[in-house]
């Protein structure tokens, strides 16, 4: 009698492992959905990724473990370096950047893949011709055709998250470039890649052919995002993290790893979700995004001037003694108090003022900032009170009751031209009601439009005054007067 003696390097094993990392995955991400279990839903999921890795590397079939061992090295340098270093204001632009660098490590592994196979392919051939024999060994059907994929979606998703990261970091401009009959070429490029796409599905090994799909699909990712403005990247972000999941989950195919499967569908799915919710946010179609043109600066449609119309201006003093006497406040944060780092003053402010009796919270707008959460995160690195945080569904009926809000940085997400004016290029978009508050308070750099490139009528309005400069400088004026009031 025999029993079987136990390996770490058992296909079983590593498939346990897999589907233990798998359940921690869509633990991590359910956690991820408030703010509270956030942080343990991170590391639940990272834990899941640790077991996946570890799994892997159990593989018998893996040969070389120094590179290996070097890849994981300079990675995690880079990425502990990144994680610390890089402000929250930019950390849109590094979710693109590092989600490029997924797609584009995708689409090498497919040419890889290929390559691999043709090699054996050719010596499989070579073998039978020595015995006499003719034989055309094919890649199989169940490997081609995800190799293909993974090839051309994780391509399209690496170009396109650079040209991406270039807007955001102000590398390249952030409006949308666009040239005659760009439409038509865009098309005939897509049209050449699904032609090759199928001819080397349907059997034809060319390395070349391959190759040529490839360098297409980049050229294709370039094109598709350089006519999208800076104020639809957010959106497009999420579009391609979500093309990345994708085709992370067709290698996973290709290598034959369930973690990688599970691991790419989960990430393809919740992208996908999250572009349509952002995209219902900004009343927007992916197909608006992709193809409208919007977020210069420059185009300011008809009925979005504000030309003849006047603001009032406020000081410090006035601001303090205002919200020192309301009843209550609703402070309404935006990209600007990202851009100066002014959440924690904004908290020292809310305590002043609750400590004068003045009930406080938060409006949220799902696209407030350069990506979902944004504030979020922004304000409870600030140690606010997560109750305080109040989504626009159940904040904007709370606006007429609110003595003061308090706008620090946001503009196309208050703008009432989305409510009232047909002609304006946000018409439709879901806003915060800040415009039926008793009075507005907006701190802001300058009257320069945000995203969208089109005034805020909300700034003209008679309830509304204007207090310029940097955000935090100006709330920290505004806690040392409140003191005093």
């Amino acid at each position: 009698m025999t029993t079987a003696s136990f390996s770490f390097q058992d296909p079983d094993f590593i498939r346990i492992c897999y589907l233990v990392a798998a359940v921690m995955f869509i633990v991590g991400i359910k956690q991820l959905s408030h703010p509270r279990t956030a942080r343990n839903g991170n590391l639940i999921a990272a834990v899941g990724m640790a077991i996946a890795v570890i799994a892997t590397l159990l593989d018998r079939e893996i040969a070389n473990y120094g590179l290996i061992v070097f890849g994981i090295a300079v990675g995690t340098v880079i990425g502990v370096v990144s994680a610390r270093q890089v402000k929250m204001t930019a950390m849109p632009q590094m979710v693109a950047l590092f989600n490029g660098v997924g797609g584009g490590a995708v689409a090498l592994v497919a040419l890889a893949e290929y390559h691999a196979d043709q090699h054996i392919s050719s010596e499989i051939k070579e073998f039978a011709a020595a015995l006499g024999r003719s034989v055309n060994p094919d890649i199989p059907l169940d490997i081609l055709i995800p190799t293909v994929l993974s090839c051309v979606i994780g391509a399209i998703s690496f170009s396109g998250s650079m040209i991406a990261f270039g807007k955001l970091q102000e590398v390249i401009t952030g409006r949308p470039i666009v040239f005659a009959a760009q439409k038509i070429v865009n098309g005939l490029l897509f049209a050449a890649i699904v032609t090759m796409a199928v001819i080397l599905s349907a059997g034809a090994n060319s390395e070349a052919l391959f190759v040529a799909m490839l360098l297409a699909s980049l050229v294709f990712g370039v094109m598709l995002i350089i006519p999208i403005g800076g104020a639809d990247m957010p959106v497009v972000i999420s579009m391609l993290n979500a093309f990345t999941g994708l085709s992370a989950a067709a290698a996973g195919f290709v290598l034959d790893n369930t973690a990688l499967i599970i691991a790419g569908s989960l990430v393809g799915s919740s992208g996908t979700l999250l572009t349509i919710l952002m995209g219902r946010a900004m009343n927007r179609s992916l197909a608006n995004v992709l193809f409208g043109a919007f977020g210069t600066p420059a185009a300011a449609g008809a009925g979005t001037s504000a030309e003849g119309l006047s603001h009032r201006e406020a000081t410090v003093t006035d601001v303090a003694t205002m919200l020192s006497y309301a009843d209550k406040v609703i402070i309404v944060p935006g990209y600007g108090l990202a851009v100066a780092q002014a959440q924690h003053q904004v908290r020292e402010l809310a305590d002043e003022l609750e400590a004068k009796g003045v009930q406080v919270d938060y409006a949220i707008h799902p696209v407030a900032g350069r990506m979902p959460g944004h504030m979020n995160v922004l304000l409870a690195e600030a140690d606010v009170p997560y109750e305080q945080l109040k989504e626009m569904d159940e904040i904007n009926p709370e606006f007429s009751q609110a003595d003061v809000a308090l706008v620090i940085g946001a503009n196309d997400v208050t703008n009432p031209a989305a409510r009232t004016d047909k002609s304006s290029p946000i018409f439709g978009m879901p806003i915060l009601d800040v415009d039926k508050a008793q009075n507005v308070v907006v701190l802001k750099r300058s009257m320069n439009p945000g995203f969208a490139g089109i005034d805020n009528h909300l700034y003209y309005e008679d309830q509304t005054v204007m207090l310029f400069g940097d955000a935090k400088d100006s709330v920290t004026k505004i806690v040392q007067e409140t003191k005093t009031a």
